[in-house]
C-alpha cells in the first residue's frame, strides 16, 4: 500500500474528504458519530469547546443545537465517559466501557481511587444525594471544608472527588455540561437509553475487541500504537484483539510503503483515488490524536504547546493544522476575540512541503477562516504579524 493510499484511507475513514453541499442535519451528525465513535472534550475555550469543532471540520457550519440534543437530551446518541481522555462517546459503546468502569479501583487517578477508603461516609451521602436530587453539580451538594491548594487546577473538594469516583465507576453519569462547563451528574437509569441499559456486559476481552473494531473503522488504516491510543487501551490487550479481528477478516494486514511498523486496513475502508476539500483541525481532533501516525502518514510534526512557556513556543498556544486535499499544508494559532468580534490569527506558518502551493494555500485558508469566524458569530478575521505565512494571509483577509 502506497503512502498516498494510506493517507487517503485515513482521511476517508475520518470523514475528511469533503463536506455536504447543504445544511447539515441530524442524520449527518449521526453518521459522524457512527464514523468517529467519540469526540474528545477539553476545557480550553480559546476558539470553541473541543467537542464542537470536529463536526464543523467535517460538516461545515452546522447548528450547534444538533450536538447539544445528541449529548444531553433523549434520545441520547452520545454520553460522556473516559474514552480518549474525557469524551462524548457513541452511547452504543457504553456496554463495552463497563469493564473499564469495573476496573476503577485499579485505573482511576490516585486521589479518586482512594476516596472509597478515605471518605466512605461522604461517598455514601453523595451517592444518595444524586439518587434523590439529581441531576446535580458538585457545587449543589453542600459540604463544609477547606479545599487543598496544593495542585492548581485540581483543587477539587472532597464532594467533587466522590462524584468523580462514582462517575469513573459508572454508578453515576453526566446528564450534560452546564454553562460553566461543569458536569451535571445523574443516575445512568435516568440518562442512558433503556436499550443500552439492558444490553449485556461483555467480557473484558470482548469489550477490547469492540473498542479496537470501532478504532479501526475510525482510522481506516493504522498501526498498533494508533489502534490502542484511540480509546487509551494498553497495547498488551490490543494485540490479541487485533489477531482475532484479522482472523474474522475485519482487519487486513498491510505494509505501508516507507514505514517499518505493521499496519492493518479496516476491511470496509474506502481508499479514494483523490481527496478534495479542506479543514482546520482542532488540537483535540481524532485525526491528530496519535502524533507518530501523523508524522508517518503526513510528514507533519505536531505538538500541543498549551503547557509550554510562551517564550519557548515554536508555533503558538492553540495551533490548528490546515488540511488541503490530502496534505497538511499549514498551521495557524487561533483565538476567538469575542470582545472585538474577530477571529484572531496569532501566527500562521506554511509547511515546507507546500512551498509551491503558497497562493492556493493562502486563498483556501482565508476562505476557511472566514467560514469558521461566521460560524462562531464573529464579524471577521484579523492576522497578527507572526509566522512566514502571516503577511500573505493578512493581505488576503483584508
Amino acid at each position: 500500500m502506497g503512502a498516498g493510499q494510506a493517507r487517503r484511507a485515513a482521511l476517508a475513514a475520518q470523514g475528511l474528504t469533503g463536506r455536504p453541499d447543504r445544511a447539515p442535519g441530524t442524520r449527518d451528525l449521526q453518521r459522524l458519530v457512527d464514523r468517529l465513535a467519540l469526540l474528545q472534550i477539553d476545557s480550553v475555550n480559546v476558539v470553541a469547546r473541543a467537542h464542537r469543532l470536529p463536526a464543523f471540520s467535517r460538516l461545515g457550519p452546522y447548528d450547534d443545537e444538533l450536538l447539544t440534543r445528541a449529548s444531553s437530551r433523549r434520545p441520547r446518541r452520545l454520553f460522556e465517559y473516559w474514552a480518549h481522555e474525557a469524551s462524548l462517546v457513541d452511547v452504543r459503546l457504553q456496554p463495552a466501557l463497563r469493564p473499564r468502569m469495573a476496573a476503577a479501583a485499579e485505573e482511576a487517578w490516585g486521589r479518586v481511587r482512594r476516596v472509597e477508603a478515605e471518605h466512605p461516609q461522604l461517598l455514601d451521602r453523595v451517592r444518595a444525594e444524586v439518587a434523590e436530587r439529581g441531576p446535580l453539580t458538585a457545587r449543589q451538594i453542600q459540604h463544609e471544608e477547606e479545599r487543598s491548594r496544593e495542585h492548581w487546577g485540581w483543587n477539587w473538594s472532597s464532594v467533587k472527588v466522590c462524584l468523580e469516583w462514582l462517575f469513573w465507576s459508572g454508578e453515576i453519569t453526566a446528564a450534560r455540561r452546564n454553562d460553566q462547563f461543569e458536569r451535571v451528574y445523574d443516575l445512568p437509569s435516568r440518562v442512558l437509553p433503556p436499550t443500552v441499559l439492558a444490553a449485556p456486559t461483555p467480557t473484558p476481552e470482548e469489550a477490547v475487541r469492540e473498542l479496537v473494531r470501532r478504532s479501526a473503522a475510525a482510522l481506516g488504516v493504522a498501526d498498533e500504537r494508533a489502534l490502542a491510543d484511540y480509546f487509551r487501551l494498553k497495547r498488551a490487550v490490543v494485540r490479541p484483539a487485533v489477531a482475532d479481528l484479522v482472523e474474522t477478516g475485519e482487519l487486513v494486514p498491510v505494509a505501508v510503503r516507507g514505514l517499518e511498523r505493521p499496519h492493518w486496513l479496516w476491511h470496509a475502508a474506502r481508499v479514494p483515488r483523490r481527496v478534495e476539500g479542506r479543514a482546520l483541525l482542532s488540537p483535540f481532533d481524532s485525526m491528530v490524536f496519535e502524533r507518530g501516525r501523523l508524522l508517518d502518514l503526513f510528514g507533519f510534526h505536531y505538538r500541543i504547546e498549551i503547557y509550554v512557556p510562551e517564550h519557548l513556543r515554536r508555533y503558538g498556544y492553540y495551533v490548528y493544522p490546515f488540511l488541503l486535499g490530502e496534505e497538511l499544508v499549514a498551521r495557524v494559532d487561533l483565538k476567538a476575540d469575542r470582545a472585538e468580534g474577530v477571529l484572531r490569527v496569532q501566527s500562521a506558518w506554511l509547511e515546507e512541503s507546500a512551498a509551491g502551493r503558497r497562493a492556493e494555500v493562502v486563498a483556501e485558508l482565508t476562505a476557511e477562516l472566514r467560514l469558521l469566524a461566521g460560524w462562531l458569530g464573529l464579524s471577521g478575521v484579523g492576522v497578527r504579524p507572526r509566522g512566514d505565512l502571516a503577511a500573505d494571509l493578512a493581505r488576503a483577509a483584508g
